[in-house]
């Protein structure tokens, strides 16, 4: 590499751009404020010398293509509410394939989606590897496309052996699509908005919810196969737009790095993140975190090799708090209230198509706001705080539903029937858990939603990235396989005592977190390799540090050891 190539000269290898400290403020010229900061002193110097303008061109630029990434968010969240839609059309659907909304059926015609994406595990990496971020949302999204009419199809013959395989092969792209979007996203997008972005990213499962909410419930109305077809196949909308507009995004400019186009990576970092500016602060900080922490030979080159994820502590480490955090957003009650919210909505006393219809769009509606809202916070407030809310937060709401449903069970009256249906008399304790499904649905927006896309990819490292998101979708997918099988059937048999169990377990999800979760905020991805190198990750993430601040608006560490 020759000296004109050079941008900066990389620091010494585990402490990019680590201060000098010094014993006293007084031998420190021109210090014009000493501040207490948490995070990487490099990212908050960066800040300070060159403030991240949000209305430039060339911001409002990257978000429109961040936009595309987001769309690979939605297909989950519009299978999820889909499901719960079609399982509530008893006139059409559950006739057309004489299934029922509880119980075995339900549990195997909507867990084969989750088959689908532990299938993917093997073929997740390579793609993303191999070709490319953009190239593994094309490639999940065009699977997406063909699974939506292979469903789509059924209406002729109701079989379905055929409506099963289209859902696996929706699965299996929409795991490789998950993966790849967050990835890019964050990725590519700039260091001071890559918690807001990727925590909006996830926000997007709301918005395809929402879409499949409205479709499933506009369905109602339409007589014949159309109310189920026509939400079946706007299913394929997002994947498609990304299928037409993903090739012409920006490059990951760390995959560039890595495959040796380290022009095209500083060349987009320049454009995307310095506004043109090659000598930029962010430009040079992120390029020397580049040649310092990015393993030109690392394992992401090799498809079949997965020792990258085991053959350290820190790797190990990564990996797992990706996975396990993410299964612990998939069990915390939030699939029962989605995939079977018509179950739910029967033990609220809600027991017509419409009226469940109704809910499950306001639901979804709802909990998009609250998500939108806590995306906004994630830098503000802190990922373990968020999370730690979210867990306990639940937990306290499962409390209150399990007691008003309980309340409404009692409430029964024997032997009477409206419709089929059963009828309670204490009305309130129904209401009770109508509004508690919606406290739930806020609680959890908030402080979990917007975490799912981002903490597991801030987590991993570059070199195993993509296969670590691999194996954090197996984890999606296996906790999923397990809520649909036996959620289900819990409804079916024990109804609402199906809650208690959720009450201890998101308690204990709460717990763990608080002790080994570690925060990742304002800080660049590279720089994350020192809290999971350190002997303690939690306790060296929420330390914090006295620097000085100089005329120049450099930093400069006041003491020599942090405070904890």
């Amino acid at each position: 590499m020759s000296n004109s190539e050079k941008v900066v000269d990389p620091p010494q290898r585990g402490s990019p751009h680590r201060l000098e400290p010094v014993q006293s403020i007084d031998k420190t010229k021109d210090v014009v404020e000493v501040r207490e900061v948490k995070g990487s002193e490099a990212y908050n110097e960066a800040l300070l010398k060159e403030p991240v303008p949000l209305t430039h061109p060339r911001t409002l630029m990257l978000f429109g293509a961040l936009m595309i990434g987001f769309f690979c968010q939605t297909m989950n969240g519009y299978d999820t509410m889909l499901f719960g839609g079609l399982l509530n059309n008893k006139e059409y659907f559950l006739a057309h394939f004489h299934g029922e909304n509880k119980g075995i059926w339900a549990g195997l015609i909507t867990s084969m989606y989750q088959i689908g994406g532990v299938c993917a595990l093997p073929f997740v990496g390579p793609c993303i590897d191999q070709w490319g971020r953009r190239w593994g949302m094309f490639i999940g999204s065009l699977l997406i496309v063909v699974g939506t009419i292979v469903q789509g199809l059924t209406s002729a013959n109701a079989s379905e052996g055929q409506m099963m395989g289209g859902r696996f092969v929706l699965g299996f792209g929409v795991s490789i699509a998950a993966a790849a979007g967050p990835i890019w996203i964050v990725e590519t997008a700039h260091p001071k908005h890559r918690g807001v972005i990727t925590g909006l990213c996830n926000t997007t499962w709301l918005a395809g919810s929402i879409l499949s909410s409205g479709a499933t419930r506009g369905g109602l109305n339409v007589k014949g196969n159309a109310s189920w077809l026509i939400p079946v196949w706007l299913q394929m909308v997002f994947p498609g737009l990304i299928c037409i507009f993903c090739l012409a995004l920006p490059e990951s400019p760390r995959w560039l790095y890595t495959r040796g186009k380290r022009e095209s990576a500083i060349s987009t970092l320049t454009k995307w993140h310095g506004f043109g500016n090659r000598e930029s602060a962010w430009v040079r900080l992120q390029v020397a975190e580049y040649e310092e922490f990015l393993e030109l030979d690392g394992s992401d080159k090799r498809w079949w090799d997965y020792r990258g994820l085991f053959n350290k502590r820190s790797s190990l480490y990564r990996v797992g708090v990706a996975c396990w955090f993410s299964a612990f957003t998939q069990w915390s009650g939030n699939s029962v209230l989605s995939y079977f919210m018509s179950a739910v909505l029967d033990t609220a006393g809600v027991n017509d198509s419409i009226g469940k219809a109704n809910v499950s769009l306001g639901y979804s509606v709802f909990q998009f706001v609250f998500a939108v809202l806590g995306a906004h916070f994630v830098e503000r407030i802190g990922r373990r705080k968020m999370m730690m809310a979210g867990f306990f937060g639940v937990s306290i709401v499962w409390i209150c539903m399990t007691a008003s449903a309980g309340t409404l069970a009692s409430s029964l009256v024997s032997g009477s029937v409206d419709g089929g249906d059963a009828v309670f008399s204490n009305h309130a304790a129904g209401h009770a858990v109508l509004a508690f499904i919606f406290i739930y649905g806020a609680v959890y927006s908030f402080n979990l939603t917007p975490l799912q896309s981002l903490y597991p990819v801030e987590c991993i490292s570059f070199e195993i990235r993509a296969k670590g998101m691999a194996f954090q979708s197996f984890f999606v997918n296996a906790a999923g396989l397990i809520n649909q099988f036996a959620w289900p059937i819990a409804l079916k048999k024990i109804e609402w005592k199906t809650y208690i169990i959720f009450i201890v377990w998101t308690a204990i999800q709460g717990v763990l977190s608080y002790f080994f979760f570690p925060e990742t905020r304002k800080r660049t991805l590279e720089e994350l390799d020192q809290i999971f190198e350190a002997k303690n990750p939690v306790k060296y993430s929420i330390r914090k540090k006295t620097v000085a601040v100089t005329e120049d608006r450099t930093l400069v560490s006041v003491d020599k050891d942090a405070k904890v």
